[in-house]
């Protein structure tokens, strides 16, 4: 007599996501997506890239009344040139930071050069990706954020590492945070290749502001500039008084007559259009 198939159950459905090497039956790793929630509910984080900087944005979280808020940084020094801001969880980003500086002298000492922001993204990629195809281990709940300059052009760059192990090069992004969408929409609309310095740490803070309340004390704001005349890269923290007097500065620019009537008369007139 032939046997009838049995369906899946709700319990065998749920052990794929308790096993980060087995593929659910739609292709899905979990796990993996497990990974990037624990990035959304991580602080929002934005980079900029200028025409001849790179911004980088970081919200800070509400700490204790007597915690020492500058012992929490998401934004770190890899080497000398590379900077990483990051989403996610800290104690994970730790290792991730420990490691990728081990492997930044390594390659100074093996090379005698400095490690190149692709390079390092690259590491920190394969690193990831390891974790998502052995048992025994889970991937990093962490997505981050590399910044730096081209050793032979002096062109801004960034890039961008996930859980899953991949890595991509952005003219301008935002990860963590549940907002992280808007945020990206928002940069989509706003960037443009030429922005001066100014202007860059302007749409960051900008951006920020899209999920976090306003104040210098809610966000962590750092400038990465390159000379093209000294060839040295320099890298600035906006302390809360420049924060305070942009935020100030862009609250008025909102707040001024005309802006809201301008964008009601752009409606009408998109409403009044007749369809194509």
């Amino acid at each position: 007599r032939r046997l009838r198939r049995r369906a899946p159950t709700d319990d065998a459905m749920g052990s794929y996501d308790r096993a980060l090497t087995v593929f659910s039956p739609d292709g899905k790793l979990f796990q993996i997506d497990y990974a990037f929630e624990a990035v959304k509910k991580g602080a929002a984080t934005v980079g900029v890239k200028g025409a001849s900087c790179v911004v980088l944005g970081v919200e800070r979280k509400a700490v204790a009344k007597l915690q020492e808020a500058r012992t929490i940084r998401k934004v770190v020094k890899i080497d000398d040139k590379i900077t990483l801001a990051f989403a996610g969880l800290t104690a994970d980003a730790r290792v991730l930071v420990s490691r990728a500086r081990v492997e930044a002298q390594s390659y100074r000492l093996t090379c005698e050069d400095d490690p190149s922001v692709e390079y390092m993204a690259r590491y920190l990629a394969r690193l990831q990706q390891r974790y998502t195809q052995r048992g025994g281990v889970r991937p990093f709940g962490v997505s981050s954020i590399l910044a730096g300059f081209d050793a032979t052009t002096g062109k801004p760059l960034t890039y961008q590492i996930d859980p899953s192990g991949t890595y991509f090069s952005w003219k301008a992004n935002a990860i963590g945070g549940r907002n992280q969408k808007s945020m990206r929409e928002f940069l989509e609309k706003e960037w443009k290749p030429t922005l001066t310095d100014d202007e860059a740490v302007d749409l960051c803070v900008k951006t920020l502001l899209e999920v976090v309340d306003s104040g210098a004390k809610n966000m962590e704001v750092v400038l990465l500039r390159y000379d093209q005349e000294t060839k040295e890269q320099t890298e600035t923290t906006l302390d809360d008084e420049k924060l305070d007097a942009i935020i100030a500065a862009i609250e008025a620019e909102r707040e001024e007559p005309g802006q809201g009537g301008a964008a009601e008369a752009k409606d009408a007139e998109m409403k009044d259009a007749p369809a194509s």
